[in-house]
């Protein structure tokens, strides 16, 4: 490693993972780390951390998968195991990008909504931020340092806001170092639902490309591997600070339903002001809107370069595909803003692929990853090996919860929305 590469300032030796934080922190991460810290108060705190823990060992994966191989991912995958794996990843990751794309264009909606209510003009922003983004896609030559450099603001703008109601709200500081102490009351399926928020696999498996976009080589290791770890103190310290408000501010004891980052953005304006929506909606915008490009990136991205058909900003199907992403999010978010389209549909398939989607590509991560015929001397070591194995499990107990209790429960909640449910009571009263 040069002297000139070690002596660089903190602020050009990280990248990859500030862009990776601001995939995970979007509008469901917020409306999940929220809805935990108003039911639960400040008792989950300690999942926040144990998520991160296991999100940065399969970012670091990524990121050494990026700088030492010689080819992508997608390569990698058909030369090892065939054409058919490296299909079903790409395919899988898209469909999942594509299908909860809708939540970012929503999220960027709602967080319009703190200074008007007008639904006509929040479905010709949400047009407008679409178009930006797809022009984002082929006017920049260097695309990859012109979304870091966005990324980089994006996260300013989401610690400041975050950071400025939770001191506002003067949360309990003994309350809070008591949070990150595990406690054997706390473990129940809202836990997996909020590790589910952070350790996001696909975007771990996406700092593979956003190296080599970036251009680090082996010499540069030392500086992904720093990267890494300030990418995962962001997605920990924001995720910790929308709990910390959400605990403060609405647990009061009973059960706080916040289905949306709307009801968020209401709940603190009724408790705390009009001050305190503005400030949580400038943060959400900063949040669904960075996640929006990156999102849309990562299943165009992936599913092109698992199809053969590239994987470097400069080919013309990564952003083919990415702009497909944007357009099917666009599509279903303006039906749901505009003609109040009920999205359940699109998340259950959604949810569907995630079961089989996240234990697979964590899986061939981690595969690749300890081949020293790829990596050479940084194939995965026993300690990288065990805790990757452990997430692993978790991704499958997150699978099983998807499969067998979330879906389900939509499912239900299709066949039976709440106004047929009071129409049915109704009825079995009169009888």
């Amino acid at each position: 490693m040069s002297t000139a590469t070690t002596r660089r300032p903190i602020y050009k030796r990280v990248g990859p993972g500030l862009i990776t934080a601001c995939v995970v922190i979007g509008p469901g991460s917020i409306t999940t780390s929220s809805s935990v810290g108003a039911n639960n108060g400040y008792s989950m705190l300690w999942v926040v951390i144990v998520s991160v823990i296991f999100m940065q060992v399969y970012m670091a994966m990524g990121a050494r998968l990026g700088v030492v191989a010689a080819s992508a991912p997608g390569d990698l995958i058909r030369e090892k195991a065939g054409k058919w794996l490296s299909v079903l990843v790409g395919c899988s990751v898209f469909f999942i990008s594509a299908a909860f794309q809708f939540g970012n264009n929503v999220g960027v909606a709602a967080a319009f909504k703190a200074f008007f209510d007008n639904t006509p003009l929040l479905a010709g922003l949400v047009i407008g931020f679409n178009v930006l983004a797809i022009s984002f896609l082929f006017l920049f030559r260097n695309l990859y340092q012109m979304l870091e450099r966005a990324m980089m603001g994006f996260v300013a703008l989401m610690l400041i806001s975050f950071a400025i109601n939770l001191i506002n709200l003067k949360p309990s500081i003994s309350g809070m170092a008591a949070g990150f102490v595990p406690k054997a009351a706390t473990v129940d399926l809202t836990l997996l639902g909020l590790v589910g928020t952070t350790f996001v696999v696909t975007a771990a498996f996406y700092q593979a490309y956003l190296v080599r976009q970036k251009g680090w080589t082996i010499a540069e290791m030392r500086d992904g591997l720093i990267d890494v770890r300030v990418g995962s103190v962001i997605m920990a310290l924001i995720t910790i600070m929308l709990m910390a408000t959400a605990a403060a501010g609405l647990h009061n004891g009973s059960e706080v339903k916040l289905g949306s980052p709307v009801d968020i953005a209401k709940a603190l304006q009724a408790t705390f002001g009009t001050s305190a929506e503005i400030i949580f909606c400038l943060g959400l915008f900063s949040a669904a809107y960075s996640s929006f490009l990156v999102n849309s990136m990562i299943g165009g991205f992936m599913c092109a370069d698992g199809l053969g058909l590239g994987s470097k900003p400069a080919d013309l199907w990564p952003r083919l595909l990415t702009t497909l992403a944007l357009l099917t999010g666009m599509s279903v978010g303006l039906a749901t803003i505009l003609f109040g389209f009920n999205p359940a549909p699109a998340i259950i398939a959604a949810q569907a692929v995630t079961v089989v989607a996240a234990p697979l590509v964590a899986g061939v991560l981690l595969w690749l990853t300890s081949r020293r015929d790829i990596m050479g001397d940084q194939v995965n070591g026993p300690v990288t090996k065990a805790f990757a194995g452990l997430g692993l499990v978790l991704l499958f107990a997150m699978a099983g919860k998807t499969a067998f209790v979330d879906i389900p429960a939509k499912i239900d909640a299709l066949r039976h929305p709440p106004q047929t449910a009071q129409a049915d009571s109704q009825r079995d009263t009169q009888k």
